[in-house]
């Protein structure tokens, strides 16, 4: 009897989160949402090279915008595969990702990559193309190119790859570097569709780093926009309380609703291995411990603690070892089975 009183109330203690966890997914979901259109797929294969097939695609992700990608696999795969899909980090483009996306290709995986919201193809105004969209973001252009909007994209991308006949759309893995390993969780988090995920150096508490004057690496991915927005405001000397200001603007919630303790927990049970370092400055670590230790409940309760893994690699700073790239593959054959 005692047992039994002892499950209820533990299941009871469960209700609350649960509930919580459904308010978050809604709440992004609809912060992020944009005017859905039809896909209107456009694909280009190239003749297959080393048995592997290139193939250019692009869809729509909403009604101004469409997303350039590339899909990579065996010529001779039969059937419906295991994806995995790959996110670059800031100043990168999908073309950066080849190398990994032969690896998974060779692998038996669909291996896919798209470029962000305003990076390679996207960047119609250049190098600075990034910058600029986040210096409107402030001003109040409406969107969310900190990170928001790409979560969008990929989960148009997931729209689209249910579509193909080569794609197990219930096998599909999302991994992303800095930049693309916060859209890797923050898309595994509201989108249930994404069967197992692995970011890479992205695993952050954005709350911690602005009670610890911690901010500075992350917020140095977008110097430029950042310091244009602080001259604009006439702050010669940003500090925790205005980034706090900026981060309210231009990725709303980041340090509170959808921070790294918040969104992680929601991936549970699906597969989650986090990779981050031990010196990096753009995720210091003490954050990241923050977001460990909220996501094990998580996959406690649900009795599938082997379903999330932890790698710090040591003496490292803001960078992806190459044993941890193999670490990231080996996750996916092992729950993606290819």
């Amino acid at each position: 009897m005692n047992r039994f009183v002892f499950l209820l109330a533990a299941a009871l203690c469960l209700i609350p989160a649960r509930s919580h966890a459904a308010d978050t997914r809604k709440d992004f979901l609809k912060l992020i949402d944009h005017p859905r259109v039809p896909l209107a797929p456009q694909t280009e294969a190239s003749p297959a090279t080393n048995d592997l097939v290139y193939e250019r695609f692009s869809f729509a992700s909403d009604s101004r915008d469409r997303v350039p990608g590339i899909l990579i696999k065996l010529a001779d795969l039969h059937g419906r595969r295991p994806v995995v899909i790959v996110m670059h980090g800031t100043g990168g483009r999908k073309e950066d990702e080849i190398p990994l996306l032969q690896r998974l290709a060779e692998m038996g995986f669909v291996a896919v990559a798209i470029d962000g919201r305003y990076h390679g193809e996207r960047a119609h105004e250049g190098k600075a193309s990034y910058q600029n969209a986040i210096v409107r973001a402030w001003q109040g252009s409406g969107e969310h190119p900190f990170f928001y909007d790409t979560v969008w994209d990929i989960m148009r991308l997931v729209d689209y790859l249910d579509t193909r006949k080569d794609v197990d759309p219930k096998r599909i893995g999302l991994t992303g570097i800095s930049k693309g390993g916060i859209e890797t969780y923050l898309t595994a988090a509201v989108d249930r569709r994404i069967a197992a995920a692995a970011p890479f150096i992205g695993v952050q508490s954005f709350e911690w780093a602005l009670q610890n004057n911690g901010w500075q690496g992350r917020i140095g991915t977008i110097q430029n926009a950042f310091d244009t927005i602080a001259k604009d405001e006439g702050v010669a000397h940003p500090d925790s309380a205005f980034v706090q200001k900026f981060y309210d603007r231009v990725v709303p919630k980041i340090y509170s609703e959808f921070d790294g303790p918040q969104m992680l927990p929601l991936i549970a049970p699906r597969p989650l291995l986090v990779i981050n370092s031990d010196l990096d400055p753009h995720c210091p670590l003490p954050g990241v411990e923050e977001c460990i230790a909220a996501t094990q409940p998580a996959y406690h309760a649900d009795k599938a603690d082997d379903h999330l893994g932890v790698i710090i690699q040591k003496n490292s700073r803001h960078q992806v070892r190459p044993e941890s790239e193999q670490a990231m593959i080996d996750w996916f054959v092992k729950w993606l089975k290819p």
